[in-house]
């Protein structure tokens, strides 16, 4: 039985593409003096963002971080925005009675406004963040949490998301993993993880749901 389904926030339910790219570009601007393009920056998608910027620049690191946060906060409301089938499919999910949980490695505050500008923060049973666990994506310790939270066993719940971070953190944990089409990441690359499912939307997920949930009937 399918309980619970765990989704990455950015680039999963709500899209932050162009937001990140740019917080990313005005950051190494800024402080580096460097262009990094975005094909470079969006392979960094789903990367807790002190790595990421360890990666450029491991003593200026925390700087670094500082200049992207201020920057992705002030225009996030402006640039951030809700993908398509999202509120259908979660609505749905809900109303067979499947628990969602958010699993991101995004901060509590900021995810939480993201979720409330797309309207969908009502919607969550569990938001795990950083804050939550000691070890982050790609170690499935994050979606652990959530499955511990929701008390439900990780091979009850589907991890949904757009990069290879999430279909490792989803593995690593236990539970059946699937990937978005409409991520900006390579889905060549993706596919080389193997996820369960490749689904075009959100919506998706309820006949997947039903499917499995009948057959365990």
């Amino acid at each position: 039985m399918i309980k619970a389904i765990l989704f990455d926030l950015d680039g999963t339910l709500i899209n932050t593409n162009e937001l990140i790219i740019e917080s990313f570009q005005y950051t190494f601007k800024k402080h580096l003096n460097r262009e990094v393009s975005r094909e470079e920056i969006v392979r960094t998608f789903g990367e807790p963002l002190r790595g990421t910027m360890a990666n450029y620049d491991e003593k200026s690191a925390d700087l670094l971080v500082a200049i992207y946060r201020e920057y992705n906060e002030k225009k996030h409301d402006e640039l951030a925005y809700i993908f398509e089938g999202v509120k259908e499919g979660l609505l749905n999910l809900r109303e067979m009675g499947v628990k969602l949980a958010i699993v991101t490695s995004k901060r509590r505050a900021l995810a939480e406004r993201g979720l409330k500008l797309i309207n969908v923060f009502d919607y969550m049973d569990v938001i795990v963040t950083p804050e939550d666990t000691l070890k982050h994506k790609p170690l499935g310790d994050p979606a652990e949490k959530a499955c511990e939270i929701l008390k439900i066993r990780p091979d009850e719940a589907i991890m949904v998301g757009d990069s290879h971070n999430d279909i490792l953190c989803g593995r690593n944990a236990g539970c059946s993993t699937a990937i978005v089409k409409y991520t900006a990441l390579s889905m060549k690359e993706l596919m080389e993880h193997k996820p369960d499912y490749v689904i075009d939307s959100i919506e998706d997920l309820v006949g997947i749901c039903n499917s499995i949930n009948k057959k365990a009937i």
